[in-house]
């Protein structure tokens, strides 16, 4: 596939600290990348200077082959984490305003009908649910139709509901085309929406590849859950581990029908036995700790 967007060694210091440390990166065009990591990796910071708001403090970042310029800011769209949006204004009233920033923009009427705005077009902005906001913003950073959209956990806050919602409007923007980079906290969203991975931790990129392969690279066991008080005193089994949380016992095992002979041999309730496989949050955690980063 062709490369869009991709850098080679990027650095980036604030103050002695250096918050990304010689990264490299190749997006293919017409994917959604997705890049992950704790509070303090150096995503934020990375995503920022691949939308050519932070200057490297060294590095090259090449869009279609070359160094950011006119075209590259014409070409993409940002939906930032947070953004204000003007009060006593509408969703159509946003839209033409944002448009006539560029020389070329999508028809509201198209716009409307990609990101769902119809029910609320014409409302002032203060009177938008989030889920409805965060679609407004979508369509705010698609009006001049860009070939890269950066999507900055753009469904954090959001119900279950409105995320899924959400997602489904990702992808009718991947179905035309469009290249997504996605920041998310949400290991679900990301193994949803993601064709491809990067997990920054201390400013480098410590795993990348699709998902699946990288699920299938680090784990060929599952998970036996049940609530710690079927499970009171958890002892170590056999050939399986045993992690304890605050409600619930975790039994990572490659052998499933081994682990429930000795639970039922220990005289172990399993009615509220869950078996699972190894999801993107195992993985995150395991990668880059389980310890709270501020």
């Amino acid at each position: 596939m062709t490369i869009l967007l991709e850098t080679h060694r990027l650095v980036k210091h604030f103050r002695g600290v250096q918050a990304v440390d010689g990264i490299d990166l190749a997006i293919s065009s017409g994917c959604c990348f997705g890049l992950l990591g704790p509070n303090g990796a150096g995503k934020t910071t990375t995503v920022e200077m691949l939308e050519g708001i932070q200057t490297p403090t060294s590095g090259i970042i090449h869009y279609r082959g070359e160094p950011l310029g006119p075209r590259f800011r014409q070409d993409i769209g940002i939906m930032f984490q947070s953004t204000a949006l003007q009060d006593h204004v509408t969703g159509r009233e946003n839209l033409w305003m944002f448009s006539q920033f560029y020389p070329r923009s999508l028809p509201i009427a198209e716009l409307t009908e990609t990101c769902a705005l119809g029910e609320f077009l014409d409302r002032d902005t203060r009177k938008l649910s989030g889920g409805q906001r965060q679609r407004l913003l979508l369509a705010i950073a698609l009006v001049n139709d860009p070939d890269l959209l950066f999507l900055d956990e753009p469904t954090t806050g959001l119900d279950p509901q409105a995320r899924r919602n959400f997602w489904e409007l990702i992808h009718r923007i991947k179905a035309r085309g469009k290249t997504v980079l996605l920041t998310t906290h949400y290991m679900e969203e990301a193994y949803h929406l993601c064709d491809e991975i990067a997990i920054m931790d201390h400013g480098r990129i410590i795993a990348q590849g699709t998902p699946q392969a990288l699920l299938a690279a680090h784990f060929d066991d599952v998970v036996l859950q049940l609530p710690l008080a079927d499970f009171a005193n958890p002892a170590p089994l056999s050939a399986h581990t045993v992690i304890q949380g605050r409600d619930a016992v975790e039994i990572l095992t490659r052998d499933v029908n081994a682990a429930i002979e000795e639970l039922l041999a220990r005289n172990i309730s399993l009615a509220r036995l869950q078996i699972r496989p190894r999801t993107l949050e195992d993985l995150f955690l395991e990668l880059t700790g389980r310890e709270l980063r501020s």
